[in-house]
């Protein structure tokens, strides 16, 4: 409505009242007598010759003054009824997309049913829970996720001879407090193919290390792990385009492009006014020097937000984030024997496929 419209309705409303005000007032008058002057006595006069007494005039009640208004300059809504019904699609079943939520001792996840990856994996672990030594990777094996249904299941067929590592998004090491925890971190709806040397077995698993050490500066750290599928700019016309190669058998398991990690470091757990440290990371699928610095792969926590289609900590007030890389040194470790444990716990190679059969139970090592 205009501050005109406003206007004139609000001058009417007072011409109105005054009007009512008016009447009111008058109609009391009326019912009240009026007051007839006595005459002055004189000896010389009769009642007879008194003059007659003046009656005073009452003045007429104020009339009201019309005030225009404008007319709406809005037409009529008119009441259109549709012919189709979009909706009526719906009887048949919604078509999605579905993110299945999984929950797991080790884990809570969504899980990405067109490129057979999740979207993300959560975790958390505390100084307590990495002491913890009641669960081996020995006793592991990798298995599908039956939860999911079949046609949109990552198999172990789809890694077998593919050259990538069924790589952990949530590393079998942070789940030891118990088998059944370490266990379930060897579900396929944890993995994602992963470049196996110089990448997954290499840089990827000293940026867990890194993420372990945390316990040392925080009571509880979470960790959020996930792919991602950047775009690349082409040599040939120089536009930008996503491109990603696809493995299994209808090849149907995407391999991602780059690999995210979302840390938080939380000065008091479970506190509603604790500070949180935050961390946010972007490694591609691709071998990475152990000599990189881990700040070089540091983004800004938008940057993974607008590159996945994911919140992190829209919850999270802006007076209670901390920057992770200025409360901690980020930078990754490289203890000089690990290739020598890496190589001795390596398992025997069966064809092409450095991990063995799908079905193999892992003797330790990185992943």
């Amino acid at each position: 409505m205009s501050n005109t419209t406003l206007a004139i309705i609000a001058a009417a409303s007072a011409a109105a009242g005054a009007s009512v005000t008016a009447l009111i007032f008058s109609s009391s008058r009326k019912d009240q007598p009026i007051p007839t002057p006595t005459p002055t006595p004189t000896p010389t006069s009769t009642l007879k010759d008194a003059p007659s007494p003046t009656v005073p005039s009452r003045p007429p009640p104020p009339t009201p003054v019309p005030v225009p208004v404008a007319a709406s300059t809005h037409p009529a809504p008119v009441t259109v009824v549709s012919p189709v019904d979009p909706a009526g699609i719906l009887r048949y079943g919604f078509p999605g997309p579905v993110a299945d939520t999984l929950t797991t001792p080790s884990h809570l996840s969504a899980f990405n049913r067109f490129t057979r990856n999740p979207h993300w994996v959560a975790e958390h672990f505390t100084p307590q829970s990495l002491l913890m030594n009641n669960g081996s990777r020995r006793n592991s094996v990798f298995y599908e996720d039956m939860s999911i249904p079949p046609m949109f299941r990552a198999k172990l067929t789809d890694y077998a001879r593919s050259g990538y590592d069924r790589g952990h998004q949530v590393p079998a090491a942070d789940a030891k407090w118990s088998q059944e925890a370490m266990d379930s971190t060897f579900v396929l709806s944890n993995m994602c193919p992963q470049v196996g040397e110089g990448f997954n077995r290499d840089y990827w698993a000293h940026f867990e290390d890194f993420c372990r050490g945390l316990v040392k500066r925080y009571p509880s750290v979470r960790v959020v792990t996930g792919p991602l599928y950047l775009p690349k700019r082409d040599e040939r016309d120089g536009k930008w385009r996503v491109s990603y190669e696809v493995i299994g058998n209808p090849p149907n398991v995407a391999v991602p492009t780059h690999f995210y990690k979302i840390i938080y470091g939380e000065e008091a757990a479970g506190s509603p006014s604790g500070s949180v440290a935050l961390g946010a990371f972007v490694l591609p699928n691709a071998e990475i020097p152990n000599h990189k610095s881990l700040r070089d792969f540091e983004v800004p926590l938008e940057a993974v937000e607008r590159a996945s289609g994911l919140l992190f900590a829209d919850r999270l007030p802006t007076n209670r984030r901390k920057q992770l890389c200025r409360e901690v040194s980020c930078e990754i470790i490289v203890r000089e024997f690990d290739n020598s444990r890496k190589q001795s716990n390596r398992p025997a190679l069966v064809g092409n496929d450095p991990r063995g059969p799908p079905q193999v139970v892992q003797p330790g090592g990185r992943w």
